[in-house]
């Protein structure tokens, strides 16, 4: 005979699936990525192999400025240049700037490239394209500092010589480049941290204001006749666990998706220890969270009381969200070690290699003893204050409460 919490759990996921705001929110949000991902393609005019910019030039030797650019895009092996002979950047030649300007502003030109006076500017109507602008920047830079160079009597390569940081991982023996290394640790890091915020704060909401309305209609009265009240929770948390964890599962393979076809360099292969360890963090982490989700909406008799039962738990989420990604130093370094915190903090110091070994098993086992706290605290609140349905209680007095 099945236990009754697994019926409660099949319930719980069963109801989910069948929520039609459940199901439209989980399709927005999936739009809403997407979209963030695209329109920046759409409107700024980077997007994959193919894609075309065009330069309005007065002279040859913007021109071969906007040629060098394009050959600097094919070697480095950018998708905005791609294989396509009719991809990358392609010069247009223009009269005068009066000329090159008014191209820009009726799109006949992505962008215009001048002389001012000694100095060269990129004309747009807007903010160019950023693969256009960093691939000019580069290739004026280079230009310049040769120029420079031969009217000192001497060579780039000895100007430049011992000025470059190479970054070397010591594990692999390879180099790295260190500024894009530690700009997508920072952005795989804030992007665990709110993968676990957004699963805590949606789903930990919606088993309060499941809670609360098994109350207000009196259905819990009858479910606690036939089934133990802490089999009744633990069906409602793990059931809600699964789902949380489906769908954050279903919002990262679509964001991998999406930024498949951008410029964003993606290899999951670095990733690989930091997401195996993310998981049991982020389910240990939501479990210590759900059963007081539970308890906040036992609390509660009415949806309208759900804002003050919900808003301690709310506000101490929103509090180490901001803390936990913005810590560095010592302070990270503490607060990966703190439950709840640690589901956000230790992936982001594990995908930056700043760990020891033994680090994440310290703080998992932390997680871990902290959610047994949590279930048991949880299960007494709920147990006590499921069945109280005159007015709101507040948690002192849910704890008083006798059992």
């Amino acid at each position: 005979m099945r236990s009754t919490w697994t019926l409660v759990a099949q319930r719980e996921i069963l109801v989910k699936l069948r929520d039609r705001n459940f199901l439209i929110g989980t399709a927005l949000t999936l739009v809403l990525l997407l979209a963030v991902i695209f329109l920046p393609m759409a409107f700024g005019g980077m997007g994959p192999s193919g894609t075309t910019c065009t330069v309005a030039v007065v002279d040859d030797e913007a021109r071969g400025l906007v040629e060098r650019s394009d050959a600097l895009l094919e070697q480095t092996g950018d998708p905005f240049g791609g294989e396509d002979a009719d991809s990358g950047i392609q010069a247009v030649a223009v009269g005068d700037r009066a000329a090159a300007e008014d191209a820009v502003r009726q799109g006949g030109a992505t962008a215009a490239l001048v002389d001012s006076g000694g100095r060269w500017e990129l004309l747009a109507d807007g903010s160019p394209p950023l693969q256009l602008s960093t691939s000019i920047g580069r290739s004026v830079e280079a230009a310049t500092l040769e120029r420079n160079a031969a009217e000192a009597g001497t060579t780039v390569e000895k100007l430049t010589a011992g000025a470059t940081l190479t970054q070397v991982d010591l594990a692999g023996d390879s180099a790295a480049d260190p500024v894009l290394g530690g700009l997508m640790d920072l952005f795989v890091g804030i992007a665990f941290g709110a993968l676990f915020y957004m699963a805590a704060i949606m789903f930990g909401m919606q088993i309060a204001q499941s809670v609360v309305e098994e109350k207000q209609s009196r259905i819990v009265e009858i479910l606690a006749a036939m089934i133990p009240t802490r089999a009744l929770l633990l069906g409602k948390v793990l059931g809600n666990t699964v789902m949380a964890f489906g769908q954050i599962v279903l919002i990262a393979a679509v964001a991998l998706f999406g930024l498949s076809f951008t410029e964003v360099p993606l290899d999951l292969s670095g990733l690989t220890e930091a997401i195996l360890w993310y998981i049991p963090f982020f389910v240990l982490g939501f479990l210590a969270l759900a059963c007081i989700w539970a308890a906040a909406g036992a609390l509660a008799s009415r949806n309208e009381d759900l804002q003050s039962t919900t808003m301690p738990l709310t506000m101490a989420l929103v509090a180490i969200f901001i803390v936990g990604i913005n810590s560095s130093g010592t302070v990270q370094q503490v607060m990966s070690f703190v439950p709840v915190a640690s589901t956000i903090v230790m992936p982001m110091r594990i995908v930056a290699g700043d760990y020891e070994v033994w680090e994440p098993i310290v703080a998992l086992l932390l997680v871990l003893a902290f959610c047994a706290l949590t279930i048991w605290l949880g299960a007494r609140l709920y147990s006590r204050a499921v069945l109280h349905t005159s007015g709101s209680l507040s948690w002192r007095k849910a704890a008083s409460l006798k059992g």
